[in-house]
């Protein structure tokens, strides 16, 4: 929630509930408009969330952005499955690839770090998609 809303609004706001949130937002690329349409979904509502409202945010969502955060290692191990997940719903309707990113969180927190860097970058080249490190806070 907190890359959402400072994707959105460029502040930083530090904490938040298991709320799931839609939110839209027009943004200029390569100066064309675009539509964002966000689905914020907290990872602890997902886990305790049966497979059919994954499967409908996944057939809703064109792309997907996947966040883990750097001083979480659990929140690291589950990315493979989610990806697998995905991947098996969306790019199983057709041939095209699904665009989905990995990004690690609270790079700012690196004394705290579980995750290296490297790690990431090796799972989102075993798992086709793209990587980044971010902090929310920075």
């Amino acid at each position: 929630a907190a890359l959402t809303v400072r994707f959105l609004t460029r502040r930083f706001i530090g904490e938040y509930g298991d709320m799931e949130f839609i939110y839209s937002h027009n943004l200029t690329v390569d100066g064309r408009e675009i539509l964002f349409h966000i689905w914020d979904v907290p990872n602890s509502q997902e886990q305790a969330e049966e497979g059919s409202s994954e499967e409908k945010r996944i057939q809703w969502a064109d792309s997907f952005v996947l966040v883990y955060s750097i001083c979480d290692r659990a929140s690291f191990n589950i990315l493979p499955l989610k990806i697998q997940f995905i991947k098996a719903a969306k790019e199983g309707q057709s041939q095209e690839k699904v665009p989905i990113v990995i990004v690690g969180n609270k790079r700012d927190l690196h004394h705290q770090r579980e995750v290296s860097s490297e790690e990431g970058r090796l799972l989102a080249l075993s798992l086709d998609c793209g990587f980044y490190e971010v902090s929310a806070a920075e």
